[in-house]
């Protein structure tokens, strides 16, 4: 929840924080996007736990992390304000695999997916918790309070993560190297068709995150009260999806919770064009959509941790990969779609949800 609060929060303040710096919106929000590109090289850092252990890599994350945070509170300028936005991304990059790879170690699969939901509730608390605090701490004590207080935060959660998780043993004498566990995972089918889902799942998000604004902007003229309220709805319907997942995906068995996931979004996807027309069906759409695309996101992955076990950080790594990708492919044809109206995005993050379940037929998966 801490690494996940600097991340989200960025987004509603960034207004204060260009004013707080004296910069224009323009120059942080390119920041913003350069950010964004870490995510497609940190395969190359989070794989590093498959090879020098969940530990090691773990720690150096949130070392990372604190240490961007610490540049702003000592360096509060813009070009130091760029490097720690990346440092802080990369620190959350190398954070994120190894936990799942240290719990995918530990758990059975069985129980997997409910261990790895609470993890994730982490990213949605992050947005009804972290940043509200965050908000309260900018209003009392300035733009860098924020930073002050995660930066401290960071310490805690290194010294506590040092001394309550264990030493990694590797058994073997030879440890297979970064490039090799990458090797393995992209030579392996079943591995590609499951960082397919993760890709065509986030874009099939995208194309309605990028234009929901717009459209319930010029469609009710609510601009202010409307983005307040689908904010509320956003951080809900993600505590609710990884709340879902907790409860169900164990039960169901990870490959039919992610099929009832994409249909449940496809569905929801219906609900734009034809009861969007008022702003309670609106809304609703938006819950439900955001909602089991949650489920979806967070469900795929126990079934991940599982496909290439020898190189659990490694694929976990690239997962993360594969949402960038989907993110930046939804963002590239949003706006073109959107020109055409809701339907044509709606009926678009249909056939990507589709491409997505079909990538789910080629994956294999044991325990379900």
């Amino acid at each position: 929840m801490v690494v996940n609060t600097l991340y989200r929060m960025v987004y509603p303040f960034l207004a204060v924080f260009s004013r707080g710096m004296g910069v224009d919106l323009i120059v942080l929000s390119r920041l913003l996007a350069t950010r964004s590109l870490v995510g497609m090289i940190g395969p190359l850092f989070a794989a590093i736990a498959d090879s020098r252990g969940r530990k090691l890599a773990m720690v150096l994350g949130l070392g990372l992390f604190t240490l961007g945070t610490a540049l702003v509170v000592f360096w509060p300028t813009v070009p130091i304000f760029a490097a720690a936005l990346m440092l802080t991304m990369l620190g959350k990059l190398m954070f994120d695999p190894p936990m799942q790879a240290y719990i995918g170690d530990r758990v059975p699969y069985a129980r997997r997916g409910r261990v790895l939901a609470v993890t994730e509730l982490g990213w949605s608390l992050a947005f009804i918790i972290g940043v509200p605090l965050m908000g309260f701490l900018i209003s009392r004590w300035g733009w860098m309070s924020p930073f002050w207080a995660l930066m401290l935060l960071g310490i805690i959660c290194i010294i506590l993560l040092y001394w309550m998780i264990p030493k990694d043993s590797f058994a073997g004498e030879q440890v297979p190297s970064v490039f090799s566990n990458i090797r393995k995972v992209l030579c392996f089918s079943p591995a590609i068709a499951g960082l397919a889902i993760g890709m065509f799942s986030s874009a099939a998000n995208e194309v309605i995150n990028l234009v929901f604004g717009v459209w319930m902007e010029t469609s009710f003229g609510l601009q202010i009260a409307a983005l307040g309220a689908t904010a509320a709805v956003i951080g809900f319907a993600e505590l609710s999806g990884e709340s879902l997942v907790g409860l169900f995906v164990d039960r169901l068995g990870k490959p039919r919770a992610i099929t009832f996931g994409l249909l449940t979004n496809c569905l929801s996807a219906l609900i734009f064009p034809s009861f969007g027309q008022t702003l309670p069906g609106a809304v609703l759409g938006l819950f439900l959509f955001y909602l089991s695309f949650e489920f979806t996101l967070v469900s795929t992955i126990p079934m991940m941790t599982e496909i290439v076990p020898t190189a659990r950080a490694t694929i976990m790594a690239m997962n993360i990969t594969a949402l960038s990708l989907g993110r930046a492919l939804g963002a590239f044809v949003a706006p073109t779609l959107f020109a055409w109206g809701m339907g044509t995005s709606a009926a678009a993050a249909i056939v990507l949800n589709l491409l997505a379940l079909i990538s789910l037929r080629w994956v294999r998966y044991q325990g379900d």
